[in-house]
């Protein structure tokens, strides 16, 4: 048998070693000043053509809107209508997310509930929340009830086929485990499934959240002031009418902005404590 030996290596002197990457790279790998370069070059380009089309009726210019969005955040008329639109929201897509939850586990859990499931989703998932508006008119009256009963919808299919999905893709490896730590029913779904589908979850409950935000907007635009008092979509029509082209931009900015908030500042920092921590995903 060979005897065995070590060799001692010499350290690599002749080379040099950057102990830390240059500025500009450092800087550049910070994702929220790149995506801040690109909200600067898109409102400079703004700008450009407005100032170039020269219609102020047609296309009022970056710094107009801004203007206009101070005005309105400074008075307190934009973050009224704000806070009356995210109260319905926030209503719908929690009840939604409920609803979603408890069929997908009936799915997951029968055969019944998986036809059920399928059936309702290939029925529903097609049709666009904005259509069952004037039902929901007719059945809830005037009021917030209606606008909930449209966001459910809208959240609804989505999250349950995202989240469906995600529970038939976890590795029969899991499931056995948890079946030899004797976990059935709720137990199971809650400490096996939802964390192993935890991926497409956050994928559906995005979507739900861009579908009910654009489908509250859409609705306040047709259906109006909600219980005597108007949201976001009402403060931009309104202004349409009259014709405040600034305000109706700088209502839309604000539509932009919350959206980007929640994605950035909600989503993506649930998605770094849970599934990029545990490296599920990249």
């Amino acid at each position: 048998m060979r005897q065995e030996y070590e060799i001692t290596l010499e350290p690599l002197l002749s080379v040099p070693v950057e102990r830390e990457l240059p500025l500009r790279q450092r800087l550049w790998q910070q994702g929220w000043l790149r995506k801040g370069l690109i909200l600067i070059v898109l409102a400079i380009l703004w700008e450009a053509v407005a100032r170039y089309q020269d219609n102020d009726l047609l296309l009022p210019s970056f710094l107009q809107t801004f203007n206009a969005l101070y005005e309105g955040l400074l008075s307190g008329e934009l973050l009224s209508k704000v806070s009356l639109s995210l109260v319905v929201l926030i209503k719908g897509y929690l009840i939604g997310i409920v609803l979603a939850f408890a069929l997908t586990t009936l799915a997951v859990s029968t055969q019944l509930g998986r036809d059920l499931l399928s059936t309702l989703t290939s029925m529903f998932n097609p049709l666009p929340a904005i259509a069952l508006l004037p039902l929901a008119l007719l059945w809830f009256g005037l009021g917030q009830n209606s606008l909930i009963f449209v966001l459910v919808h809208s959240v609804l299919w989505a999250l349950a086929l995202n989240t469906y999905s995600g529970f038939l893709g976890v590795s029969e490896t899991l499931r056995m485990a948890g079946r030899n730590y004797g976990l059935k029913g709720m137990r199971f779904v809650l400490f096996i499934l939802i964390p192993a589908a935890l991926p497409s979850i956050l994928a559906g409950l995005k979507i739900g959240w861009a579908f009910a935000w654009r489908t509250l907007i859409a609705a306040e635009l047709v259906f109006g002031a909600t219980s005597g008092k108007g949201g976001l979509g009402w403060y931009i029509f309104q202004n349409r009418n009259e014709l405040y082209t600034d305000k109706v931009f700088a209502g839309l900015a604000v539509v932009i902005l919350i959206g980007l908030l929640v994605e950035n500042l909600v989503f993506d920092t649930f998605e770094r404590l849970t599934v990029k921590r545990w490296g599920m995903q990249r």
